[in-house]
């Protein structure tokens, strides 16, 4: 039993010993860098520290240790040199304060007591204890605490050998104010970086939460479209099914197969109806019992779960209601109004309201133009307001309604662009191509190496002609 707690005891030396040597036998460069305001003020300032250090030191050592200029000299060096070696590589740094401080307490120990009258100090001389505080402030500084506590406890150690165990006459101790101010600096060096390294945890945490609500606001966004484009697709899923039954009825004696197939498509539409309701009702499971006007301006752009998508006929009513809260609005529409997909009104509708929606909550006191263009191959729409007259009022929103409209636009294949005016104002500005089905005339996209559209501008979109029956059916 005695030979086992002794087989205990020398493996948890030995265990200790090569955390030592792991921890403290290391070359490795870790410099200190530079100051956010003050830049490499901090290192110049220690650099100048350790040559008043050395220079110290090595007249205390002539003069009161009465050592040889060569030894007195080299080893106030050694003291010079480690504090500043420790903005650049602390352990090695440490080691050269410490065998400095051994060799001239070696070097010194004869000498004690020889001159009647001089205390010299020992074993730790002013400038000594002054590099071995910085040392150890640049080392708790960077290295983790577990280092910076066996880095202390060793120069307890060393401190207690020389003064305790081998001791001398006729010297004025300073084994104790070393001890005490060097648990005092690392102290405050490990307090320092633990501060540091909370504050830069914080920041990481907070550039991942910002990442990750933004990613959310896209998912959401991306999950708001889908419920309102289902709405579109379901509807034309009902038309098929409906048509689809009532043909039959419009031909006097239709043949069997146009029977058979009519119902077929009939059975089809309904079942691809039937899955859409269920999906919908998987993306309206967040709030299903909210309801939302779609022409409700600042509180979003849901709908209530049976709430009719909006058109491109309804943008009257919500200028309307713009003008009701308090805002100047005008509108303008250039070109012939024609019916547009669904889709493409209700994402068009969704832009300009949430961009009068923004012009409420951050330009108080700005008036509010809307344009609406309609196009042979598409529809413009932008919205630019005026400079605000008063500061906005800190909005609670996520501030992600741009991300939402340059979402619907790029689902269409179109382009949505907003900058600042130069007269201090605001614009917001897309276009949505549409495809155009009559002469085999085909939607095209901007061919490679293109120029880019320039911000702020209605980006064209070039019409190309394609043959009448096209085999891969690429019209958009």
């Amino acid at each position: 039993m005695k030979a086992g707690a002794q087989h205990v005891i020398v493996s948890r030396v030995l265990r200790w010993l090569r955390v030592l040597r792991q921890d403290l036998w290391t070359v490795t460069p870790d410099p200190l860098p530079p100051s956010v305001h003050l830049r490499r003020l901090p290192h110049g300032v220690v650099c100048l520290a350790g040559l008043g250090i050395g220079l110290g030191d090595m007249a205390q050592l002539q003069d009161n240790g009465h050592l040889g200029s060569g030894a007195a000299v080299l080893i106030g060096a050694a003291q010079g040199v480690a504090t500043a070696l420790a903005l650049w590589r602390p352990i090695p740094a440490w080691w050269l304060s410490i065998a400095a401080t051994v060799t001239e307490a070696v070097a010194v120990h004869g000498r004690l007591g020889a001159h009647a009258g001089q205390h010299f100090t020992w074993p730790w001389t002013a400038a000594g204890i002054i590099a071995h505080l910085f040392v150890l402030l640049l080392l708790s500084l960077r290295v983790r605490t577990r280092v910076s506590v066996e880095a202390l406890a060793l120069t307890v150690l060393v401190t207690y050998v020389l003064q305790t165990m081998w001791g001398a006459s006729n010297y004025s101790s300073t084994g104790v104010v070393a001890v005490c101010l060097s648990v005092v600096v690392v102290m405050l060096g490990m307090a320092t970086r633990g501060r540091r390294e909370a504050r830069a945890e914080l920041g990481r945490q907070t550039t991942m939460t910002a990442e990750e609500r933004a990613r959310r606001t896209l998912l959401e966004e991306r999950n708001r479209i889908a419920r309102e484009l289902h709405d579109v697709v379901a509807h034309h899923m009902s038309v098929i099914s409906i048509q689809a039954q009532v043909a039959p009825h419009l031909v006097e004696n239709p043949p069997d197969e146009l029977k058979e197939n009519l119902a077929g498509i009939r059975q089809n539409a309904l079942e691809a109806l039937t899955e859409l309701r269920r999906v919908l009702g998987v993306l309206r499971a967040e709030h299903p019992d909210r309801p939302e006007s779609p022409d409700e301006v600042g509180t979003g752009t849901g709908t209530a779960p049976h709430t009719p998508q909006p058109t491109l006929d309804r943008l009257p009513a919500l200028v309307e209601n713009t003008r009701a809260a308090g805002l100047t609005v005008t509108l303008q529409v250039i070109g012939k109004p024609r019916s547009l997909p669904p889709g493409v009104e209700l994402s068009v509708y969704r832009i300009v309201q949430e961009a009068l929606s923004n012009v409420l909550r951050h330009a108080p006191g700005a008036t509010a133009r809307v344009q609406l263009d309609y196009r042979m191959n598409g529809v413009g729409v932008s919205v630019a307001n005026s400079r605000p007259t008063r500061p906005a009022p800190p909005s609670p929103g996520a501030g992600h309604g741009l991300l939402g409209m340059r979402e619907r636009a790029a689902m269409l294949g179109g382009a949505l662009f907003a900058d600042f005016d130069v007269d201090g104002g605001y614009k917001v500005s897309a276009f949505i191509p549409v495809a155009v089905l009559a002469d085999g005339l085909t939607y095209a996209r901007r061919a490679p190496g293109a120029p880019e559209p320039v911000p702020g501008d209605v980006p064209s979109i070039v019409l190309s002609q394609a043959p009448a029956t096209d085999p891969k059916g690429d019209t958009a």
